[in-house]
């Protein structure tokens, strides 16, 4: 593990530690938190949205919270990489002023170029003062002190009539309450999955829109997400009427276990365009799928997708607009 910019910086940045909890968010790999653990001792406890960055921190060492709110409970002093996301941003800081120690410092670092001027009054709404670092190596740190009496809107929610849905997001969940484009193209092709008393994935299920959808036809519905954003919010959405797992991808389902899979998968790990994870995703489709299993699912049309769509079986383009294709996979 070896420290980037950010986290040198963060580090440099500390100031003088407390003798209370440390709370380190967001930190993806675990080099950040080694470091932290090293200064601070056994009081470090560290969160992450993603399953996979919390396995990583789990491999330092350093206690883990699968909650927000746990990790920061208590807490005197927060150390967090910055997300992409005002609303996690801001989720994060409310949830800070509300269960952090009365005298919280909150020491945040990202790579200048993913921050943003919005980034300070949204800090702001929940500290009293907040003041930038200079920069450094292409990366910068806000200071925040002084917790606010905040009030907590999350998770927000929105009542669909179309879909006679309300759904409910966390800060951190892909595209909050709004219905995105993608996931609406796909709605529109939900009929055309046969119908199943096996199991039905809704893999990435981010808000649980389509889990919630699907569970309105199917018996046996799943869903899944890395994010604990996602997973928390799903629940919410679908009421409790569909399995919830956070987990990996399809890592943990068996051989031959699922008839249908449905999709809208991420192509941005943090702030990083990453085609791999879904097409490692595709791959391991073949591996879970029921022989004439099938794989529903939207994606950009500027995606390296189809070909390997095409090596799992017969691949058919179901729907497309300017900017995604909705395709059905069978497998052979």
């Amino acid at each position: 593990m070896t420290l980037d910019p950010v986290d040198r910086l963060l580090l440099d940045e500390l100031g003088e530690l407390p003798s209370g909890r440390v709370a380190l968010i967001g930190d993806e790999h675990g080099a950040l938190a080694d470091a932290v653990a090293q200064l601070a001792g056994g009081r470090v406890v560290a969160h992450h949205d993603s399953v996979v960055s919390e396995r990583a921190l789990a491999r330092t060492g350093v206690e883990v919270s699968p909650e927000l709110a746990t990790a920061l409970t208590g807490a005197e002093l927060v150390v967090l990489r910055l997300p992409k996301s005002l609303d996690a941003l801001d989720e994060i800081a409310r949830t800070a002023a509300q269960v952090a120690a009365a005298d919280v410092r909150l020491v945040a670092g990202g790579r200048t170029k993913h921050m943003t001027p919005s980034m300070n009054p949204v800090l702001a709404m929940s500290f009293e003062t907040v003041r930038a670092s200079l920069g450094r190596q292409k990366s910068r740190v806000l200071h925040a002190s002084g917790p606010r009496t905040v009030e907590q809107p999350w998770p927000k929610h929105r009542h669909h009539d179309d879909l006679d849905l309300t759904v409910y997001a966390h800060g951190a969940a892909f595209a909050g309450t709004r219905l995105d484009a993608g996931t609406a193209l796909l709605i529109g092709q939900l009929h055309r999955l046969e119908d199943t008393e096996g199991a039905v994935v809704d893999l990435g299920c981010g808000t649980g829109i389509l889990a919630a959808l699907l569970a309105r036809r199917f018996p046996n519905v799943t869903a899944v997400d890395v994010s604990a954003a996602a997973v928390a919010s799903t629940r919410l959405t679908t009421a409790g009427t569909v399995e919830t797992r956070r987990a990996d991808g399809l890592t943990e389902f068996a051989d031959d276990s699922v008839a249908a899979v449905v999709t809208n998968p991420p192509f941005h790990v943090g702030t990083t365009k990453d085609s791999t994870p879904t097409l490692a995703m595709i791959a391991d489709a073949g591996r879970v799928l029921v022989p004439d299993g099938e794989l529903l699912m939207v994606f950009n049309a500027h995606l390296p997708y189809l070909p390997r769509l095409a090596r799992l079986g017969r691949t058919e383009i179901l729907a497309r607009d300017r900017h995604y294709l909705v395709t059905r996979t069978v497998r052979g």
